[in-house]
């Protein structure tokens, strides 16, 4: 097989590729053929000739001095780069190329679970997935959907928690004119709007128990029984449920229904905090640059490269709010950027750390931590984090390598972050490899 026929196989179209970005492209198809379709992207250098057809995305590569990311239109994006080994380049190169919509990973533990949901699209049985909140398990069930026989039907999603119990039976199931106080005209509810489609019901363990029973009849028999009607209506949807709590802790305190539970839980996906799958960070923050990046004019616009030190400095942090709260650092680093070229580490500022309802924080740092001076999130990433580091540099000996490996983060992400202890004035001891 050659280079034109591997591309078109892993989901891309491109002409002969040149020597000078088979390497890089080879890389990005891999990754990319994970988690898009054929004929979706198409990647090629710039010198060559466009390939036929249309196409989501068309990213033109270049080799130049420095990296570079200019945003033209109809999806366009050229892409020039000074090594094609910088991880930093094939982030952005997957960024680039993933259509709107779709999932952007790299991690190889995310890859899998797409690759098992892509299976896992073409049966018809209901989906359950669990993950802390933020880490994209909508974006997953449109993944899912997309990819199912129900495509060119609706998918539609709803946060249970964001309704009023009230009127969540109504608003799932419909109800007839005159149903009750307000019904001055008849609802078709959520369950009928997605017949033939995908209905997502997100948060799934904050329904109530009531209307769990009501939802176990809709999966077996596949009819809703609108409020005021006698009659049951059959319906034809795939429901995907999301949940961040455990739901089997949630069986064992009665909070929700065994059978209900059973019923959903043919075949569980998981997802990971965003901080157990650090590949996936670069990628995502170049994707998250281009999608808030104001749209370009009648000229092409160049877009903030992120910085080596930028980038070190997103993959040590923990992300306690996950991609949700990645989205919210860049474009926050977007606005502090401006018209600069380069997204650097003045520009990345953290979320403040949040805490639970009902705890105390003592006025005085407790014994054995490390003081930051300068309070400035721009220029620390959280206590917490340091304190994990230097508490692996000790228990490692000092080794750089294998405190890196024990804390899951690469050596230069680690190299960084010391650099920046030491900048801020805290001793690190045995810093040697």
């Amino acid at each position: 097989m050659n280079i034109q026929q591997a591309a078109r196989s892993n989901g891309g179209s491109a002409a002969t590729t040149p020597a000078p970005h088979a390497a890089l492209l080879a890389r990005a198809r891999s990754v990319l053929g994970s988690f898009t379709t054929a004929g979706t992207f198409t990647l090629r250098g710039a010198e060559e000739p466009p390939a036929p057809g249309l196409f989501d995305r068309t990213v033109l590569l270049s080799r130049a001095a420095g990296n570079a990311i200019t945003r033209g239109h109809g999806g366009r994006h050229d892409l020039a780069y000074a090594d094609s080994a910088d991880p930093a380049v094939l982030a952005a190169l997957i960024a680039c190329a993933a259509p709107t919509g779709s999932p952007v990973a790299a991690d190889p533990e995310m890859l899998s679970v797409l690759a098992l949901a892509e299976r896992l699209a073409q049966a018809e049985i209901p989906v359950l997935i669990n993950g802390p909140t933020g880490t994209g398990k909508e974006v997953l069930s449109r993944f899912i959907h997309m990819r199912s026989p129900r495509a060119a039907a609706p998918f539609i999603a709803i946060n249970c928690a964001a309704m009023p119990e009230t009127m969540l039976e109504a608003m799932l199931f419909g109800h007839q004119k005159g149903a009750f106080t307000g019904a001055n005209a008849a609802a078709e509810g959520f369950f009928r709007a997605a017949h033939g489609g995908t209905l997502l019901l997100d948060e799934i363990a904050e329904m109530p128990l009531a209307l769990q029973a009501k939802l176990l009849r809709v999966l077996q028999e596949g009819e809703v029984v609108p409020i005021g009607a006698t009659k049951p209506v059959k319906v034809d949807v795939r429901v995907i449920a999301c949940a961040n709590r455990d739901l089997p802790s949630e069986v064992e305190e009665g909070r929700f229904r065994a059978d209900l539970f059973y019923r959903l839980n043919v075949f569980p996906l998981e997802l990971s905090a965003l901080r157990d799958r650090p590949a996936d960070i670069a990628p995502l923050a170049f994707a998250m640059v281009l999608r808030h990046v104001p749209a370009p004019g009648p000229q092409a616009r160049p877009v903030p490269w992120i910085g080596e030190a930028a980038l070190a400095m997103l993959e040590a942090h923990a992300w306690p709010g996950n991609v949700r709260e990645l989205e919210n650092v860049m474009r926050r680093a977007l606005l502090l950027a401006g018209d600069a070229a380069e997204i650097g580490l003045q520009h990345i500022v953290f979320d403040r750390p949040v805490r639970a309802a009902g705890e105390t924080v003592s006025a005085d740092p407790a014994p054995g931590t490390t003081t930051i001076p300068g309070g400035k999130l721009s220029n620390i990433v959280q206590l917490s984090e340091t304190r994990a580091i230097l508490a692996a540099l000790d228990s490692c000996g000092g080794s750089r390598v294998a405190a890196a490996r024990k804390l899951g983060i690469s050596e230069r992400t680690l190299r960084y972050r010391l650099a920046e202890f030491r900048e801020n004035g805290i001793a690190v001891a045995g810093s040697r490899r």
